[in-house]
């Protein structure tokens, strides 16, 4: 779920106007002052180690300051179960590596560039603790007198902090920037802390904003993508509350559904899977074929019990096994189009199929 988390911020802030806005919010007044922020443009490079691209994005940005000097703006985005003591550390070693990158392109500068490390956190146990400094991360001897000598010893370094789980609705929804990008920090903050769903209805008009832009259907896509795949109880219904308050019903209903659907191709992967190992044994057309009906079998039942669930319909085992092992490819149709707009399982389930 981490993965989905990131993916979703990295969407958001890793275009250069909603990325400014992000660093307009965290960096020092006078580096705001200085930057040149027509001149951000997002960097196609990334020096995240692939082992750690489950639960980390990074995003790298170049700007120049008023002066004319070249600028490096280094965001990680951070969302994980706990918080990282050793973040000052990695922090440090991507800053390293971005630097020994640009000397490679620029062999004959006599000096290295600026480059800002920022991480935004999101995470769902609580604010940041972490030591920010590396010098904090040493072993210094006791007293304060010997711990600043010995401290003027070892390596300093320091990285910014957006710590969105610190933050308060009210400074969020202040913040200056687009309305894709406030509306980004808002669900990012209660994305998991089990408050988002009563949150959501106060966001209406803020969801209005971002549909009325030049890019609004596909930022609207996206928000709701995550809003659906965010777990916590009545998320599903406040999303399609809101939906259906900045959209037609018609259009706001194709968009629910579409998720479904996707469900439903994902079933149908699983069974394509599962088909080509039966089709080692039976014959490999036998098997594919054979994968391919009962993965879409598989993905319409489970697409059905998903959205009763999401719906905050009440399923027994017993009806939900009967959704599970039904073969009828018409009567899972029809369930599934019913259960879009059901309020009860009787409503879902009362055809001759039941």
């Amino acid at each position: 779920m981490s993965g989905l988390h990131d993916l979703f911020a990295r969407y958001t802030f890793g275009h250069p106007e909603r990325a400014a806005a992000e660093l307009r919010a965290v960096l020092p007044a006078h580096v705001v002052s200085e930057v040149d922020w027509s001149s951000l443009k997002r960097e196609p490079v990334s020096v995240v180690d692939p082992e750690l691209r489950e639960t980390e994005s990074d995003l790298l940005f170049t700007a120049r300051l008023r002066t004319g000097h070249p600028l490096l703006l280094y965001v990680l985005l951070e969302h994980q179960s706990s918080v990282d003591g050793w973040m000052a550390l990695r922090m440090l070693r991507y800053v390293v590596r971005q630097v020994e990158r640009w000397r490679q392109e620029h062999p004959k500068s006599q000096v290295l560039p600026l480059i800002i490390p920022l991480v935004m956190y999101h995470g769902p146990e609580g604010t940041w603790t972490a030591p920010r400094r590396v010098e904090d991360l040493f072993a210094l001897p006791e007293g304060e007198e010997q711990r600043e000598r010995w401290r003027a010893l070892v390596p300093r370094f320091e990285y910014l902090l957006d710590d969105l789980t610190a933050e308060r609705e009210e400074a969020l929804r202040a913040r200056s920037g687009p309305p894709l990008a406030r509306l980004a920090w808002l669900v990012l903050r209660y994305g998991r802390t089990g408050e988002l769903a009563r949150k959501l209805p106060d966001w209406v008009a803020l969801f209005a904003q971002v549909q009325a832009g030049p890019e609004g259907a596909e930022h609207l896509v996206v928000v709701i993508r995550y809003l659906q795949w965010t777990e916590g109880k009545g998320v599903h219904t406040a999303a399609r509350r809101v939906l259906h308050s900045v959209l037609d019903r018609q259009r706001a209903e194709e968009l629910m559904g579409s998720w479904a659907e996707e469900m439903i191709e994902e079933g149908v992967r699983k069974g394509l899977e599962k088909g080509l190992e039966k089709g080692l044994e039976k014959g490999l057309e036998k098997g594919l074929a054979r994968g391919r009906e009962e993965g879409r079998l598989q993905g319409r039942a489970e697409a059905v019990l998903r959205i009763l669930t999401r719906r905050g319909v009440q399923v027994d085992e017993a009806s939900r096994q009967h959704i599970l092992s039904c073969t009828d490819g018409e009567a899972l149709d029809r369930w599934f189009d019913r259960a879009l707009n059901a309020t009860t399982l009787s409503e879902v389930l009362d055809g001759p199929a039941q």
